[in-house]
């Protein structure tokens, strides 16, 4: 899981026509392969995960609960589903408010992760120090059963340390 924790302190970049808007990585959560039971790929590759079989670095944007966009980036090789959800940015807490406030949706899915897109990472040279870095289980998961809900592949840090660095 390091990519996972690698992508805290990297910056999300959103642009429209409104602007451009750049948020710093605070909370991430790692899913890997079609046996990690919470992955959406462990049933298999179907015409929503098909996303996740590309080559990292494209955008994996799904509906949940009928009401929120999921924001993750696709970061296995070509054929092996992993991906990272976006949890949240500094100044915004939880995946659902992230992609509604930086009006992301799923015209992103399978969009490379580019500026041309309009949706990309950038590395302003911000390294969270690992101390500060929290683990903990993914939130949401307990449908995967004990073993794959209680993997500590959620990674977060208070966005608030970002200005004392």
């Amino acid at each position: 899981m390091p990519l996972a924790r690698s992508l805290l302190g990297k910056v999300l970049v959103r642009t429209t026509a409104a602007g451009r808007h750049a948020c710093i990585i605070t909370e991430v959560e790692a899913y890997d392969g079609e046996n990690d039971r919470a992955c959406h790929a462990s049933k298999g590759r179907t015409a929503r995960t098909e996303v996740m079989y590309q080559a990292g670095g494209v955008w994996y944007v799904y509906l949940c609960y009928g009401m929120h966009e999921m924001l993750n980036l696709v970061t296995g090789r070509a054929d092996y589903p992993a991906a990272v959800l976006i949890r949240g940015v500094a100044g915004i807490n939880g995946p659902g408010r992230l992609t509604r406030q930086l009006h992301i949706d799923r015209k992103l899915n399978g969009r490379p992760a580019l500026p041309a897109s309009g949706l990309h990472l950038e590395d302003n040279g911000i390294e969270i120090p690992r101390r500060l870095i929290r683990a903990s289980p993914r939130i949401g998961v307990a449908y995967a059963g004990p073993v794959w809900a209680k993997k500590p592949w959620r990674f977060y840090f208070d966005a608030d340390v970002v200005s004392k660095l």
